[in-house]
C-alpha cells in the first residue's frame, strides 16, 4: 500500500523532471536563435578524381604486353546482319550494319567495303568473300529472336 508520504515523493520527483526538460529546452532553443547569421559553414575542397593508369598496374601486377592484333577488334565483329531477302539462286539482299552505324541494304555480289563482297545469301545467313566465286571469308548468322 502506499502512503501519503511517497505519493508526495513520486509527484515531487516527476515535478522536478518536467520542469528540468522545460529549462533544458529553453535553453536549447535560445541559444539556437540568438547564434550569429553571418558565420557560414567553411567551405570545402573538392576532390581531385585519382587517375589510374590501368596499364601500369597491370605491368605491376605481372601482365606482358598484349600483341597489338589481339587488340584489334575481328572482321565478324564489325558486321551485324539485321535482315536477308533470300531469292532466286544468285540473287538477294542482306540489311547489314557496320561498325556500329545504321544497317544499309546490300545485293548479292556488291562490295561491303574493299577487298569484301556479299557472296550468298539464305534465310537466316549471308556470306562474304574477296571475290564472287572466291571461298568463303565470313559468315553471318541472324540474331536469334528472345521472347
Amino acid at each position: 500500500m502506499v502512503t501519503l508520504s511517497q505519493s508526495k515523493w513520486s509527484v515531487r520527483t516527476l515535478t522536478v523532471a518536467v520542469w528540468a526538460l522545460a529549462a533544458g529546452s529553453t535553453l536549447y532553443w535560445g541559444l539556437r536563435l540568438s547564434a550569429d547569421r553571418s558565420m557560414t559553414a567553411i567551405p570545402t575542397v573538392a576532390a581531385v578524381p585519382t587517375v589510374i593508369d590501368s596499364q601500369a598496374v597491370a605491368r605491376l601486377l605481372g601482365a606482358t604486353a598484349a600483341p597489338a592484333a589481339a587488340n584489334a577488334p575481328s572482321v565478324a565483329s564489325r558486321f551485324a546482319l539485321q535482315g536477308v531477302v533470300a531469292g532466286s539462286p544468285g540473287g538477294g539482299a542482306a540489311l547489314i550494319s557496320v561498325d556500329g552505324k545504321p544497317a544499309k541494304p546490300f545485293r548479292i555480289g556488291s562490295t561491303i567495303e574493299e577487298g569484301l563482297i556479299l557472296q550468298s545469301a539464305t534465310a537466316r545467313q549471308v556470306t562474304f568473300a574477296a571475290s564472287r566465286g572466291g571461298p568463303a571469308l565470313l559468315t553471318l548468322d541472324m540474331p536469334l529472336l528472345t521472347p
